[in-house]
């Protein structure tokens, strides 16, 4: 029987060694800390997971060192987009085959696939696994916007039961939850107090990677305990390290944080480049200012 998911889920940075090689050793012991933090799942192997800087072997290792790691505490969903249907098919079949609770997809990010041939996309990996499959609209990074009407199409395909909605139109979550009837549980990409006031019942975050604890309780507050106002106070409180990691500095930002937190996240992997080093100082003063240690 599959899990439900609900609550903040971290979209994982990959470690990497001083050489550039995954960090699996790192990886185990960052799962840990999250898990021990109070996350309620992870994602490895997203866009801030650097997937398509990671080789086949590589991309395996991360999921099965994140399943393995996590034995069952929390949800695991793994990253299993593909340009190719086939090739997200064959990705979302391993991770299925390591144990994975679900997969994340994004649709195919370069072909700019129409909404008859997004629906055959995602019908065709569904049909290929038993795990739930989390939808993931991000039309800023996938070239791909999936409107709340096409995914009240797609929210008709069995598996498809939930969806990242990765855009600053927070009245999506809205549409979502009205058009598709209870198929398809929204949770915010980039938006997360703000989702959850409308509707969402969770939130695939980056800023938990460095305040796992942090964001799970801006959740908890909102959806559990109707405690609109503190939620609101803690949210705004810690908006500067979201902010830190949105936008283009996503993965740097995030390794940059945790670098500084203590923890040996290493460096982006190419193509892209560490902060300059001005903002990497920001970060080294946000780390200080908010008092965040990785233990």
């Amino acid at each position: 029987m599959s899990k439900t998911f609900r609550g903040v889920f971290t979209v994982m940075i990959t470690p990497v060694d001083p050489e550039g090689r995954v960090n699996l050793k790192a990886l185990a012991a960052f799962t840990d800390w999250q898990i021990r933090e109070g996350i309620h799942g992870l994602i490895p192997l997203g866009s801030t997971g650097e997937f398509l800087s990671l080789s086949d072997e590589d991309w395996e290792a991360v999921a099965r060192t994140v399943i393995e790691t996590a034995a069952g505490r929390v949800p695991v969903l793994i990253g299993t987009g593909a340009e190719d249907t086939r090739e997200s098919v064959r990705l979302s079949r391993k991770a299925e085959e390591l144990g994975a609770d679900g997969v994340m997809i994004i649709p195919p990010f370069y072909s700019t696939p129409t909404e008859d041939e997004i629906v055959k996309h995602y019908q065709t990996i569904a049909a290929s696994i038993t795990i739930p499959i989390m939808v993931y609209n991000n039309p800023a990074t996938s070239n791909v916007d999936m409107r709340p009407e096409l995914l009240a199409r797609i929210a008709d395909i069995d598996g498809c039961d939930y969806v990242k909605e990765s855009t600053l139109e927070v009245t999506r979550i809205r549409d979502i939850v009205r058009l598709a009837k209870g198929k398809m549980t929204p949770f915010g990409g980039i938006l997360g107090f703000e989702s959850f006031v409308m509707g969402a019942e969770g939130w695939v975050a980056v800023a938990s990677n460095v305040a796992p604890s942090v964001m799970a309780r801006i959740f908890t507050l909102v959806a559990d305990e109707k405690k609109y106002d503190e939620a609101r106070e803690l949210y705004l409180k810690w908006l500067p390290i979201i902010q830190a990691v949105g936008g283009q500095a996503y993965v740097a930002g995030s390794k940059a944080l945790l670098n500084h937190m203590g923890f040996a996240a290493g460096a982006p992997l190419p193509p892209r480049l560490p902060l300059p080093t001005q903002q990497d100082a920001e970060m080294k003063a946000l780390v200080e200012r908010f008092g965040m240690a990785f233990s």
